[in-house]
């Protein structure tokens, strides 16, 4: 049903950002709620709340499949390098992208399946219902992994 994307972020005017914040998650479930409370906080900040619901749902669902996929349990962690994954918040001028860096290479796959009682297996699909454009980029550089980011267009308030 749905192709993992292997892009990088859609095109946006640099020059056009106004506000971006990140926060390090721990690899623990936990580290969920506290992506939804830095994204609350955030975009209540930059005084686009009423988006919320959507945008929480999304970035539950990015981080949720970092911890659980990007990062195996017998992985070893390693504390000096810092908590593994990383949520990115990015505001321009009618766009809000959220981005989730995780250690893992493996490019997300999106599960095909009919049965909607499941308890997993849903959350790309999720993603990719909720926001407007989503895809993943490999890292370059000193950075191993891979961010999965979400774009959501916001109106204007005539």
């Amino acid at each position: 049903m749905l192709e993992p994307l292997r892009q990088g972020l859609p095109p946006l005017d640099p020059a056009a950002v106004s506000n971006a914040a990140s926060c390090a998650l721990p690899a623990r479930y936990e580290a969920v709620r506290d992506a939804r409370k830095f994204t609350r906080g955030t975009l209540n900040e930059w005084d686009i709340g009423d988006r919320f619901d959507d945008v929480c749902l999304v970035v539950s669902e990015l981080v949720t499949n970092a911890l659980r996929h990007a990062l195996p349990s017998d992985t070893p962690r390693a504390p000096e390098l810092g908590p593994p994954v990383r949520l990115h918040l990015m505001h321009w001028t009618g766009r809000l992208v959220c981005a989730v860096r995780d250690p893992s290479h493996d490019s997300p796959v999106a599960r095909d399946s009919d049965d909607f009682s499941a308890e997993s297996g849903r959350g790309l699909f999720l993603v990719d219902s909720f926001a407007d454009s989503w895809g993943w980029h490999p890292l370059a550089g000193t950075l191993s992994g891979k961010v999965v980011w979400a774009l959501f267009r916001l109106h204007s308030a005539d």
